[in-house]
């Protein structure tokens, strides 16, 4: 593993480690509440807080399994209903943003599901205020095409980003936050693929070609 590699590695750890640091918390401390609680109706609720933030946890594990760990390799492909599973979830857990599918094919190579899931989540993180999120799967002459568009009354898109997933942001200034796009723009390249972006005020659309076998 190059020292590159290395580094982007130790960004996508710290991301999920971010990711799961909030209902990972929120277990801790529902767990401190509920051991000096008497009250049974706020017993309950400690209960109910629990399980949401247990969900939550499990949610995101699974997510980042697939988006960022090999999970038994690059050569095997995957259901297109695992990959809509897994953002249904993510989704589900916002609460302030609504998904759209539109795909007609039934799996594809894990490369793809890898950025498919990438693109979402950087469409997801977009929508700091809400809206819909919008997946197109494609596959046309051994092509797979990938179309992600956030669109919502505030799209929040750090121009850092966009520079990852287009191979230009210089390795010095990676981070934790750009972490999955280097990854996914690597992954495009990898096998011969490409990631373009654009970006208005009130819509991200983000793509991505790749050849399939």
């Amino acid at each position: 593993m190059s020292a590159n590699s290395l580094d982007l590695a130790s960004l996508l750890c710290s991301r999920l480690c971010h990711d799961l640091l909030s209902p990972v918390g929120a277990l801790s401390n529902g767990l401190e509440l509920l051991a000096d609680e008497k009250d049974p109706e706020m017993r309950k609720r400690c209960m109910e807080l629990l399980e949401q933030s247990a969900k939550t946890s499990a949610d995101k594990l699974k997510f980042f399994r697939l988006a960022f760990g090999a999970a038994g390799g690059f050569g095997e492909s995957v259901p297109v209903s695992e990959a809509r599973a897994l953002v249904d979830a993510l989704v589900g857990n916002n609460g302030r943003v609504s998904v759209n599918w539109m795909f007609g094919i039934d799996s594809l190579a894990k490369p793809a599901v890898k950025t498919l899931l990438n693109l979402a989540l950087i469409g997801l993180d977009a929508l700091v205020r809400g809206g819909t999120l919008d997946i197109g799967v494609e596959v046309r002459d051994n092509v797979a095409e990938i179309v992600v568009r956030a669109a919502g009354q505030r799209v929040a898109f750090d121009p850092a980003i966009g520079q990852a997933l287009e191979g230009t942001l210089p390795s010095a200034e990676m981070s934790s936050r750009t972490a999955p796009a280097a990854m996914v723009q690597q992954l495009a390249a990898s096998v011969g693929g490409a990631v373009q972006v654009h970006i208005t005020a009130e819509s991200l659309v983000l793509g991505a070609v790749l050849p399939v076998a």
